[in-house]
């Protein structure tokens, strides 16, 4: 792993889940994680509940577009977590995988984003402990 760790979120769409935990491993991690996110089929734009629910946490997504995942993010990630879509993303020897099992907030009000927003902030602390702990 490189000095300054870097980490891919994948999604689907790159509009919630994604996103958000891209948002939470920026703040938390104070600029000392390279962060990246993107998807296998991105959306048009964030998810506007995911927004607000990050809004909440005084973190703002809203200027976010959802990308496509590349090889070339892949490559240059030292973590890689997936969330619901851990088949489409190449995998290269040396880089550590995860599978996120969380719920898709998309379609979803705030009141149930906040559960899975929450639980991503509860795996991102992890990370940031172990990857700068």
């Amino acid at each position: 792993m490189s000095d300054t760790p870097a980490v891919l979120f994948v999604c689907i769409h790159n509009a919630g889940r994604s996103q958000m935990a891209a948002g939470y491993l920026t703040s938390l991690s104070g600029g000392r994680v390279q962060v990246r996110s993107g998807g296998s089929e991105p959306g048009a734009s964030v998810n506007a509940v995911a927004v607000a629910a990050m809004a909440e946490e005084g973190i703002d997504i809203s200027h976010e577009v959802p990308q496509l995942m590349t090889t070339e993010q892949v490559r240059e990630s030292d973590v890689v977590i997936t969330m619901g879509c851990g088949d489409v993303c190449p995998i290269f020897p040396g880089k550590r995988y995860e599978d996120w099992e969380l719920a898709d907030p998309a379609g979803l009000p705030l009141e149930q984003v906040r559960p899975i927003r929450d639980d991503i902030r509860g795996r991102v602390e992890r990370l940031v402990a172990e990857l700068l702990g």
